[in-house]
């Protein structure tokens, strides 16, 4: 078994106090356009430019001609511009209720975008007749784009969580194209524990399907049928970040129980050991062994005490930033701030780099065209932020 280094919580602890140093000055260093500089814990200052406020933003993907869509919780999916202004709302998303963390979800493009018109959505979709049940679903879909807006049609529902419950949290579906045309899915435990390690749900996993939906004939467990065939890693959280780096390996982020939050280099067929092992406690005070109590299980790259909250993940190779290169970028809910992590080259030795606040949450991570660092703000009045290097 692969093992990861741990890094440990004295030394998070030591990160976090650095990062208490850097004062997160909302206004500091003004503009006309509304800029403000961020100072990090690396005491690298960026520029950050708000261009547009949304209400409870949850993803963002950029288009091929520099336009982006940006998904909001509660169900509307906007078309912006290059320079980050709403044009108009895309009509045809799926109707959702918002409860808890549930509501519209991810959205990514199907890499065939160019010819086929198509993306990938999910949300948190309820039971015909029953509001309580409810899972996660991801869609393919059309999209027809017009200077002002678009429409969605031929939707299908390809994948879904199995089976459906009670509860609002926990959904995960974030979704990834590996470079050899997978679709990759997160798939929360919806706060059950030990959903993560049941094989008859696929819940609390990471699922890897074919582009249309179908189940790869080489998947791990794909001899146990079932939706044990869909699996691809197992032992997992609430996991609300994902990305491939250049070399084609994949990362995926999950938010601990009390403390214990990870950032996974996901390895074919691996066990991350939820809720055996993590390096957090239940909410109740219950104790978890820590992962170092059970080498059968995948340990992670990097785990942070005090929690982070993570949320959005980037693994980043834009030209603007050259020394972060393969740099992972996430978003952080509760500590309120855009983290960066180094990555080894064989993806051991990961360590947190450093911290960007400007004391909002960060629910989205994007890599823009230009590559300048694009990010969503969480909840009502969540802005589109632009991070670019300050000018010294």
């Amino acid at each position: 078994m692969r093992q990861f280094k741990l890094v440990s919580a004295a030394a998070l602890a030591a990160g976090l106090a650095l990062a208490a140093c850097a004062t997160p000055a909302e206004n500091s260093g003004a503009g006309g356009d509304g800029s403000f500089t961020v100072t990090g814990s690396d005491r690298v200052k960026l520029v950050a430019t708000p261009l547009e406020t949304f209400d409870a933003p949850w993803a963002m993907t950029f288009l091929p001609d520099g336009r982006a869509l940006v998904s909001e919780k509660a169900g509307a999916l906007w078309l912006v511009s290059a320079e980050g202004k709403k044009l108009g709302e895309i009509s045809g998303a799926p109707d959702v209720e918002p409860r808890g963390q549930g509501g519209l979800g991810d959205i990514i493009l199907h890499p065939d975008f160019a010819e086929t018109g198509q993306v990938y959505l999910s949300y948190s979709a309820r039971e015909a007749g029953s509001i309580e049940q409810s899972n996660a679903v991801v869609e393919l879909a059309k999209i027809a784009l017009t200077e002002t807006g678009g429409t969605l049609s031929e939707r299908t529902v390809i994948w879904q969580q199995t089976p459906r419950h009670t509860g609002n949290g926990h959904y995960g579906h974030r979704m990834a194209i590996s470079p050899d045309r997978h679709l990759f899915i997160t798939s929360g435990d919806r706060q059950l524990f030990t959903p993560a390690q049941d094989m008859t749900s696929n819940m609390g996993k990471v699922v890897r399907l074919n582009l249309d939906g179908s189940v790869p004939a080489d998947n791990p467990f794909v001899d146990q049928g079932g939706v044990a065939a869909q699996v691809w890693t197992l032992g997992h959280r609430n996991p609300l970040g994902i990305d491939f780096d250049n070399s084609g390996r994949l990362w995926v982020q999950e938010m601990g129980p009390r403390h214990g939050d990870e950032l996974n280099l996901i390895v074919r067929g691996e066990n991350y050991g939820y809720p055996e092992v993590s390096n957090g406690d239940h909410y109740d005070g219950r104790k978890i062994p820590d992962h170092d109590t059970r080498p059968e299980f995948a340990a992670p790259a990097v785990y942070w005490v005090p929690a982070i909250s993570p949320a959005g993940l980037e693994i980043y190779y834009g030209g603007m930033f050259p020394d972060w290169n393969g740099n992972a970028f996430i978003g952080g809910l509760s500590s309120r701030a855009l983290i960066r992590v180094e990555i080894g080259e064989d993806g051991a030795g990961a360590e947190e780099g450093g911290r960007y606040s400007w004391n909002k949450r960060i629910r989205e991570v994007e890599e823009g065209p230009d590559g300048a660092i694009y990010v969503l703000e969480d909840k009502e009045g969540g802005r589109l932020i632009r991070l670019t290097p300050a000018q010294e």
